[in-house]
């Protein structure tokens, strides 16, 4: 109120009371912006008195002299008060509305982090780090896991009487404390995250009013939020688990379906070679009866390899243990590989190129013979000319290539022709379109990748790389001191 009496002072001699007054309202709508509700009601009160005392005939006193002045000054007073009044809630309302506002951006922050989260910790994580910042009190997010509560952060103790709380609002599917009508006595908020019989977890906000009925609805939006956001993870990893099942089935039906026919084909030649010899053999002279044997042979080579090739595709795709790995000569074994090749009937269309100083490579060696057994007997029975096997190190892998001048398999057929059953049948030959499938399993077991090109001058090229790891350090020689 110095302000006013000041400048009315000063200018006495020019201005009249009522001028005087509006100094002393305008010191009271600025007072009630700027200072609390028992401040600015204080001012208000200190205008009409300073007007009287120091303005108001007889001056510098606390009479009024006319029935008018005392009129005027009790108009002042009930406007001073109306003006402290209307300004308090003004300010109490910009300060709910910017709170409001907060809150609704906060909960738009939070949908948006929510929808980009892929599983349920990441989105625990958001939600919890959202409730703390729109709370001052410390406040608690627990998922509930197999029938335990645990604490997004590792480091938030969850006290007994917590742990009830907490467990209480999601057996109740309601939020209990202060304010809500169930029970009352707590000293916080528990709010569940959930509804229905599927609870993911619950929340805790301490240090809250019974009064704040803004702030618990505030609240229990950010928990519908991250509530909703854990149910569609669920639904999505549900959705994914059944999508698998499904897709598992129909690959099993299409696996029975397609091993039972190509079991059956070689199955029935034997057969009818067998009859044939039981029956007739006393007809056939010895070069017919070696044929019907030798056909025979074939057949139950070609069932071997089948069934060798489709139980470690069924291994290798179901199993979730690690391959047992060791450090193998990849010259020793590409040299056994060709050697049976060639007394199996590869003969000397089959050649072998090693690069010289070849590392130990850790694989397993069982598997990756099967690999260059399954691409060789691929490239010999397409291919009539020479088929070349070649073994080298390439930037940090070893690669190997299996090349071959047979019929040209097309570009948008050279990644389908690794899937089971596919073929891509160039001459009609005898196969089951597992053993491709395999080549690319038994690679990616020991993450490398395969892949095929065609050939400049004709022909196809399989190349498999595999990773190179440190070697281990060599045994000393020699006697020990």
């Amino acid at each position: 109120m110095a302000a006013p009496t000041g400048v009315g002072l000063l200018l006495d001699t020019h201005i009249t009371v009522m001028t005087q007054s509006m100094l002393y309202v305008l010191a009271v709508v600025v007072g009630a912006y700027v200072l609390p509700a028992a401040a600015s009601m204080a001012c208000a009160v200190l205008a009409v008195v300073g007007l009287n005392f120091f303005f108001v005939p007889p001056r510098w006193t606390f009479a009024v002299d006319s029935q008018e002045h005392l009129v005027a000054l009790v108009v002042m007073m009930v406007v001073a008060l109306v003006i402290s009044q209307l300004s308090q809630r003004l300010r109490r309302n910009t300060t709910l509305a910017r709170l409001h506002a907060r809150r609704a951006e906060q909960l738009q922050t939070l949908a948006s982090q929510l929808s980009l989260c892929t599983d349920a910790a990441a989105a625990a994580r958001a939600g919890a780090r959202h409730v703390a910042q729109a709370f001052d009190g410390p406040t608690v997010l627990a998922l509930q896991s197999d029938g335990q509560l645990s604490g997004v952060d590792a480091a938030t103790e969850i006290t007994p009487s917590m742990q009830d709380g907490l467990r209480a609002s999601m057996r109740e599917a309601a939020v209990l404390g202060p304010g809500t009508g169930r029970w009352p006595g707590l000293n916080a908020w528990y709010l569940p995250l959930g509804s229905g019989q599927q609870m993911h977890g619950a929340v805790c906000v301490q240090n809250i009013e019974a009064s704040d009925d803004a702030g618990r609805e505030h609240a229990q939006a950010l928990c519908a939020l991250i509530a909703q956001a854990l149910e569609r993870l669920r639904l999505g990893r549900e959705m994914a688990m059944a999508d698998e099942r499904s897709t598992r089935q129909q690959l099993q039906n299409t696996f029975l379906a397609a091993v039972s026919h190509d079991l059956r084909t070689p199955l029935a030649a034997m057969v009818g070679n067998a009859s044939s010899l039981l029956t007739q053999r006393d007809k056939m002279t010895t070069d017919e009866q070696a044929t019907l044997l030798d056909g025979i042979v074939l057949s139950a080579t070609h069932l071997s390899r089948l069934t060798e090739n489709t139980l470690q595709l069924v291994q290798l795709a179901n199993s979730d243990q690690s391959l047992a790995l060791d450090w193998e000569s990849l010259e020793e074994i590409a040299g056994a590989c060709v050697a049976r090749q060639r007394q199996a009937g590869g003969g000397t269309r089959l050649r072998l190129h090693l690069a010289a100083g070849l590392p130990l490579v850790r694989v397993n060696a069982v598997l990756i013979a099967q690999l260059l057994d399954n691409l060789l007997d691929n490239a010999l029975k397409y291919s009539e000319d020479a088929v070349d096997l070649k073994v080298r190190v390439c930037n940090g892998h070893m690669k190997i290539l299996v090349q071959d001048r047979g019929p040209v398999i097309p570009k948008e057929l050279q990644t389908q022709i690794f899937e089971p059953y596919s073929r891509g049948d160039r001459s009609g030959k005898q196969g089951a379109g597992l053993g491709l499938a395999l080549c690319r399993a038994i690679v990616l077991a020991h993450g490398g990748r395969i892949s095929l090109r065609a050939r400049q001058a004709g022909g196809n090229s399989f190349r498999v790389c595999l990773p190179l790891a440190i070697e281990p350090p060599m045994a000393p020689t020699g006697d020990a001191a």
